[in-house]
């Protein structure tokens, strides 16, 4: 995966990517759903997040209270030492990294504590939930940082939601 191609083509493609997907907030629930969670299953059949971890390396998941526990734990941490060292509290008073790439992220882009991420790495890239009309924002801030989500979004421009 050549990131800088991804994103060039996904900046340019973003006007008509974020049109598109608000445009879906006015659609059938059930339709939207079925549609994003058959695209999901058929493009991440064909990605492997491994050899692109743009997500780890350009962004940070929130840390909830069990998140910090569970990260701390594993790197033999007390939590207010992890959150010490790790995390800074952002503008919506959301535990996040201090700073990217993710300081758990191996140099082969596997993770350090991959049992223990967060639970937003967990559901990242939020593509297969329900009610996606509800997350349509974010799945477009996502198409500017994965692959996956944007090949997802541009597969769905050519569905009828009728």
């Amino acid at each position: 995966m050549d990131l800088q191609v991804f994103a060039s083509k996904s900046k340019s493609q973003a006007p008509e990517n974020k049109k598109f997907l608000l445009s879906l907030s006015r659609k059938d629930t059930r339709l939207v759903d079925e549609a994003f969670h058959e695209t999901h299953d058929q493009v991440f059949a064909e990605t492997d997040c491994l050899s692109c971890a743009n997500c780890c390396k350009t962004t940070s998941p929130i840390f909830y209270p069990s998140d910090i526990e569970r990260a701390a734990r594993a790197l033999s941490l007390k939590p207010g030492d992890f959150v010490k060292r790790y995390l800074r509290m952002d503008e919506d008073n959301d535990y996040v990294l201090q700073s990217t790439p993710c300081p758990f992220l191996l140099t082969d882009n596997r993770c350090r504590i991959y049992e223990s991420r967060p639970k937003a790495c967990r559901e990242y890239p939020h593509t297969n939930r329900k009610k996606m009309v509800q997350i349509l924002e974010l799945t477009y801030r996502n198409t500017l940082v994965c692959p996956a989500v944007f090949q997802i979004v541009e597969r769905l421009k050519k569905i009828s939601f009728n």
